[in-house]
């Protein structure tokens, strides 16, 4: 080491250790060893490739920086292999933990985390299985655009809505897509409750709880299912908040899934909730009928069901309106008794499980008028205001919204929709819907309006 790089060097790894967590630093920069200083470039060395692509990739800005306070703006930073002399590095001690000698059990949880994928992701729930709809286009392209990108494009990315409609088929698409395109990154899947089991036990001792901040805070991607469940639990609370903060200091990319958007979170804490806003905040919300349809239409395909009558499946998007696993498993009951009874998959058997399935949802069919008359009682208009040409901010929500509940719930066509709301075209009414799903996915108070007006529709009077 030279002398310039013998006096610089502890400058610039004291100005690391001060812009880390202790942890990352023990683990990660405290063993770099300086090689070589250029005019242009400053060499450090780890110890093997897995750790130099770490290195370089999480913390590559960071030494530049740090660097870069001490030697000028200009200063690049090279993360390289150490080299050996007589069998012996030439800088600090190699931390990691020894080989296990021939006929000993290595630990269980090592204290740093070895490079491979975790191997939870479902290799049924890809992008190329999830069906794309207005209600979940926006969450659907900013999984792939971290998948394709991971700590680039939107960091976190918050994904919410109610259960059943395809948070979690989002999570392991990005997983699976991680793993099999983004060579030598590490993508781990958790929920919040599994997250809460292994501290509490790592907590009372029944683990390493270095070997637990390992295996949470040293990946690339960390998608986390359910933080809902974080409210009321303290402990694990602080514990995940220095979680997100070193994966989020270092680069990794977080991606996580809720019922409900950060600000409904009720009991969580202030810092946290914050943190979650930072990122893309974006929803899931539930399936309109069409995209029931091609649901059920991909699933059926790639299941191998014959189908007797294709319009079975048509019953069954009638009928299951508010889940993506509802409708699934819906799907599953129909082929099953068709299956044991030896019969067709006819709409006719379909119509007959359901019934006996859901015996206090058998849908009403609703009429246009019913739509309309339900809108103007619940917004205080009147149906010629309803039906007119007038573009008051008062009548222009309303009236997309009884376009919308017409095409949901009355079976009607387009152009039907749009001539019994003034004569409309059927391209008006088609972006009437697109424009309430919109809203439903970014108003927690229009989806609720929805949901209301739906379920008084939906009910016998």
């Amino acid at each position: 080491m030279s002398a310039e790089l013998d006096h610089v060097w502890p400058d610039i790894r004291g100005r690391l250790q001060r812009a880390v967590d202790a942890s990352t630093f023990s683990i990660w920069l405290d063993n770099l060893e300086p090689i070589d200083l250029t005019a242009d470039t400053l060499v450090v060395g780890v110890v093997d490739e897995a750790r130099r692509r770490w290195v370089a990739g999480r913390f590559g800005r960071l030494l530049r920086t740090c660097a870069g306070e001490v030697l000028g703006p200009l200063i690049a930073v090279d993360v390289v292999i150490a080299p050996r002399r007589h069998g012996h590095r030439t800088g600090p001690p190699d931390r990691r933990p020894p080989t296990p000698r021939p006929g000993r059990t290595p630990p269980t949880a090592p204290a740093v985390p070895q490079f491979h994928a975790e191997p939870a992701f479902n290799p049924k729930l890809t992008f190329d299985q999830f069906v794309i709809g207005d209600g979940n286009r926006l969450a659907h392209g900013a999984a792939l655009a971290v998948a394709e990108m991971p700590g680039v494009a939107y960091n976190p990315l918050f994904i919410y809505g109610p259960p059943g409609n395809g948070k979690t088929h989002l999570l392991h698409s990005i997983g699976n897509y991680v793993r099999l395109y983004a060579d030598g990154l590490t993508v781990r899947y958790v929920t919040i409750e599994s997250f809460t089991n292994e501290f509490v036990h790592a907590l009372h001792g029944g683990g390493s709880m270095d070997a637990f901040k390992a295996r949470f805070r040293h990946v690339d991607v960390l998608l986390v299912d359910d933080v809902q469940y974080l409210t009321s639990k303290a402990h694990t609370e602080e514990e995940f908040f220095h979680t997100f903060n070193a994966l989020h200091d270092a680069g990794a990319q977080l991606v996580l899934t809720s019922d409900r958007r950060p600000r409904e979170l009720g009991d969580l804490e202030d810092r946290l909730r914050e943190r979650f806003e930072a990122g893309l905040l974006t929803d899931v919300a539930a399936p309109d009928h069409a995209t029931r349809l091609t649901i059920l239409r991909k699933r059926a395909q790639h299941d191998g069901i014959a189908l007797a009558e294709p319009a079975a499946l048509e019953v069954i998007a009638e009928r299951i309106a508010d889940s993506v696993r509802r409708l699934e498993g819906a799907l599953i009951r129909v082929v099953a008794y068709a299956s044991m009874a030896g019969e067709p998959l006819t709409a006719a058997l379909a119509t007959h499980v359901l019934d006996e399935l859901y015996r206090d949802r058998r849908p009403v069919r609703r009429t246009i008028d019913d739509v309309q008359h339900a809108i103007c009682d619940a917004f205080s208009i009147s149906r010629d205001e309803l039906v007119s040409t007038a573009r008051a901010q008062r009548l222009v929500w309303p009236r997309q919204l009884a376009m919308y509940l017409a095409r949901e719930l009355t079976g009607q066509t387009l152009p039907a929709i749009g001539r019994a709301f003034g004569g409309r075209d059927h391209t008006t009414v088609l972006h009437a819907c697109r424009r309430t799903a919109e809203r439903m996915a970014n108003d927690p108070d229009a989806q609720r309006t929805v949901r209301d007006l739906t379920d008084r529709l939906s009910s016998p009077a």
